[in-house]
């Protein structure tokens, strides 16, 4: 297994689905910032309302996949989400059925996020209720303060480099900023 992170610019998804499942995974794609295509022949109340002007009153076909990169799979009978899943494959996407671990090419992670910090939880698909937990976990230990303090850091390695600071000491400025403030405990402790 290898966790990447995937630039939403650059990644256009196909979701299908019907119900709730559906819904919570456009909401974690809307949060990260992708274009999102929903497809369903049967949309729930609350998928009509979350996907507004982009939902498609029908499955997609070669020619709607043909323009996405990723295909995710909800709320669907195993039969239907494993020949989209062929289709996807043959066209050259990578694919996720959500509980459906023999039709996916990827995991998606439980994830905390905070402004641009995400971490990212796995279990390789293995228990996706132990890592449901430890996002609940996280989630306490990383406060929502963290999205600023990450943003406060961007600035400041900008700052560096545009006065032609080297990683080097522009690391130690940005470990000076996290120390002396505490944000991971004292130091050495």
């Amino acid at each position: 297994m290898l966790p990447i992170t995937l630039c939403p610019e650059a990644v256009p998804v196909a979701l299908v689905g019907i119900g709730d499942k559906t819904v919570h995974r456009l909401a974690q794609l809307d949060e990260g910032g992708f274009t999102v295509t929903v497809f369903s022949d049967a949309p729930s109340p609350d998928l009509v309302l979350a996907a507004g002007s982009r939902l498609r009153r029908r499955l997609p076909s070669a020619a709607d996949l043909g323009v996405q990169r990723l295909l995710l799979v909800a709320d669907l009978d195993e039969a239907r989400a494993a020949d989209l899943a062929y289709l996807a494959r043959q066209l050259g996407l990578l694919v996720n059925v959500e509980d459906r671990t023999a039709l996916c090419d990827f995991h998606l992670p439980a994830i905390v996020r905070r402004g641009d910090l995400v971490v990212a939880i796995s279990t390789g698909g293995q228990s996706p209720r132990l890592a449901g937990r430890l996002r609940l976990f996280a989630e306490r230990l990383i406060h929502r303060d963290w999205g600023a303090r990450l943003a406060r850091l961007g600035l400041l390695r900008a700052e560096l480099r545009a006065q032609g600071k080297g990683p080097h000491e522009i690391a130690r400025a940005v470990d000076a900023v996290i120390d002396g403030e505490g944000w991971l405990g004292r130091p050495g402790a």
